[in-house]
């Protein structure tokens, strides 16, 4: 593992840019972007396609190390170059950000309330080929719709694939995602907290995992997990809201910092000039990094 990195992800100013759309959302994000369907023909041409638009998100020069601590990747932009330099080494290396691989599968089907991942074939491998290139950690995104059984189960995969990835010198940011449009998000939310606290208790003295959580009804609702001598940092993705909503909720947790998607790239379109792309992101990231301050 690298110290520096290490150092970084513990306690670096800024936030995390979740980059790792996959195949079943890159569509969605290229819409957003201003890239029709109707543009590109096969999974190959989307992922170029999905390739530049990255590229210029990471080169761009608001995209900075002082503001950005991490950033997730898709497997196929690890696999990939930008500049001449594959994407991990790209972004340690010039930009000064940690690089993390979002190594799931996608989501399995609903079962009591909530949506575990789908088998990881082959996962040894991909923390191999992680570590190779420089990675420092993955993610791994579950989804819980409603409190019951499924929080539970939704935990207990999350923790067995996190000392998976710990075994290969890695380390996991652990995403069990509450869906903000629950009907009974701050009961599943306590729950939640419970299964994560005993979870963390289960790991080996020396483990630290990262957490990823939906930004909680209850301000500074996950604390305890901020502040886990096992946590080496809790995130928030945005989950829906609206970059406006999602920093100001943000802002109400202290000691969490982003891991925004969509919220990051909100406003930006293939059209724009390079200008207009610049300071739309330089405006987003701003945003995000000073709600991730507090």
């Amino acid at each position: 593992m690298n110290d520096e990195q290490l150092k970084k992800a513990h306690s670096g100013a800024g936030f995390i840019a979740a980059l790792d759309q996959s195949g079943g959302s890159t569509p969605k994000a290229l819409k957003l972007y201003g890239i029709a369907e109707d543009a590109y023909s096969g999974e190959a041409e989307m992922f170029d396609l999905v390739h530049q638009m990255r590229t210029r998100i990471i080169t761009s020069p608001a995209f900075d190390g002082d503001r950005i601590m991490g950033a997730i990747l898709f497997e196929m932009t690890m696999d990939r170059q930008i500049e001449g330099r594959p994407t991990a080494d790209y972004l340690w290396n010039v930009k000064n950000i940690v690089p993390f691989l979002k190594i799931d599968k996608g989501l399995a089907e609903e079962k009591d309330g909530a949506q575990t991942m789908k088998p990881m074939p082959g996962l040894d491998e991909l923390l191999d080929r992680a570590a190779a290139n420089g990675v420092f950690g993955t993610k791994e995104r579950s989804v819980i719709k409603l409190p019951g059984a499924g929080v539970q189960a939704v935990v207990d995969q999350q923790f067995e694939v996190g000392r998976q990835v710990l075994a290969k010198g890695l380390v996991p940011i652990i995403e069990p995602e509450v869906d903000i449009h629950s009907p009974e998000k701050a009961k599943a939310e306590e729950q939640l907290k419970a299964a994560l606290l005993a979870g963390l208790d289960g790991l080996a003295d020396g483990q630290k995992v990262m957490l990823k959580l939906t930004l909680p009804d209850v301000d500074d609702f996950y604390r305890e997990l901020v502040e886990h001598p096992k946590v080496l940092r809790v995130v928030a993705l945005s989950g829906g809201y609206n970059r406006d909503d999602a920093c100001d909720k943000l802002a109400a947790n202290h000691g969490v910092i982003a891991s925004f998607s969509r919220a990051l790239t909100e406003g930006l379109t293939a059209q724009q000039s390079d200008d207009e792309f610049n300071a739309t992101l330089d405006a987003a990231i701003a945003a995000i990094a000073k709600a991730s301050a507090t």
